[in-house]
């Protein structure tokens, strides 16, 4: 890579981060996104503690919520990236969009196939859509306020 390269990248990196100042997030934005994940993730595993299932199940379950959560935070990460001009390889981006894929199949093909009644499946699907929702609003908010930071104390 030449210097030249190296300074229109630098530029190009600077000119994106310039397009989110001024764009700060409420701070009600930013505390329904924490509400949102918390009251998705907890009520999510309050109900695997109290399900009249095995534990085998319920680890099954536990564990696609923090790999869902992982994947998306990754998807929103890598995005951003992109935006902003961080160079993200193909690969990475796609391998965050194919696990974030996966874990939402996982859950379907789980609560499909599972012995449950129909609101027990609606109230995991919801309460896992919510906080996957809110966990990519979550690392939005903050990363907004990081590139938000670093340009005022740059100012």
């Amino acid at each position: 890579m030449e210097i030249q390269d190296v300074i229109e990248k630098e530029e190009k990196s600077k000119k994106s981060n310039q397009n989110f100042m001024g764009i700060r997030p409420t701070a009600a934005f930013i505390g329904a996104s924490w509400v949102a994940l918390g009251i998705g993730l907890i009520s999510y595993c309050i109900g695997l503690w109290n399900a009249a299932m095995e534990l085998n199940e319920k680890g099954y379950y536990f564990a696609i919520i923090l790999f869902g959560l992982f994947a998306a935070i990754s998807v929103q990460k890598s995005v951003r990236d992109r935006i902003e001009g961080v160079e993200v390889t193909d690969i990475y981006y796609g391998i965050s969009w194919l696990m974030t894929i996966t874990a939402i199949l996982l859950l379907v093909i789980g609560l499909r196939n599972a012995d449950l009644d129909l609101s027990e499946k609606g109230f995991y699907g919801m309460s896992y859509t919510l906080a996957l929702f809110a966990a990519i609003a979550v690392q939005k908010n903050t990363r907004d306020l990081k590139v938000i930071n670093k340009q005022e104390l740059t100012f």
